[in-house]
């Protein structure tokens, strides 16, 4: 059974949650001292985190960078403030999805199960995938280059992935948004290129410069 903590301070919102997923056979429980949101989810080691943005003592975005430091449980954002400013910076400081207030029960659900799907289904996997100087590691969920290995976000890890088993063909938005998120209607444009963008650089920090290629108008190659 799947755990998910719900970090919520507006009750009605966080009772309705609660019940719902319990109903679709999640183990859910919500925050008590938010002095002590930190303590309390690392007790309960939940496999998702629904994080609310603004919230008593510190916001959400702190909770997120302190949670970043100490592991890579998903967290996905729950905000009325869906700006493209706020979206950027949820999954700059580690977000792995966000769903913007008002949201619906069904797409929240699909949005969970999307995300717990592409963070555990490859656990134990050993396998590496290798395209030119570049080398994935599905299990570790790193990569290596000439210039040394890091670790990627599941984001950034899933694009890369499918990027390397379509290597030098163009792959478009619109596929690795499906192969991301399930659904194109799910995933806001603007978090892939976010995701792309940071990649890229993580890609040029261990030598592998130029292999992540935007075809303009058509989508991304790792060439």
């Amino acid at each position: 059974m799947y755990k998910i903590f719900i970090v919520e301070d507006d009750p009605v919102i966080c009772r309705t949650v609660c019940e719902h997923l319990s109903l679709w056979g999640y183990q859910a429980r919500a925050v008590e001292d938010f002095s002590r949101v930190l303590e309390e989810l690392l007790d309960f080691d939940p496999h998702l985190v629904l994080l609310d943005i603004g919230l008593p003592v510190h916001n959400g975005y702190y909770w997120c960078q302190e949670l970043r430091k100490r592991s890579k449980v998903p967290v996905v954002f729950l905000s009325s403030a869906s700006d493209n400013i706020n979206i950027v910076t949820a999954i700059e400081l580690g977000g792995d999805d966000f769903i913007a207030k008002p949201f619906d029960l069904t797409v929240l659900t699909a949005k969970i199960q999307a995300v717990l799907r592409r963070t555990y289904s490859l656990l134990g996997s050993t396998n590496l995938l290798e395209y030119g100087p570049a080398i994935l590691d599905l299990g570790a969920e790193t990569v290596a280059g000439p210039g040394g290995k890091l670790e990627l976000t599941k984001n950034e890890f899933r694009i890369l992935q499918v990027l390397m088993e379509n290597g030098g063909h163009t792959v478009s938005r619109g596929d690795l948004m499906v192969r991301l998120w399930e659904s194109e209607s799910f995933i806001d444009d603007n978090t892939l290129t976010v995701n792309v963008s940071r990649l890229r650089k993580k890609l040029e920090s261990v030598g592998l410069e130029g292999t992540l290629v935007t075809r303009k108008g058509l989508g991304y190659q790792f060439s």
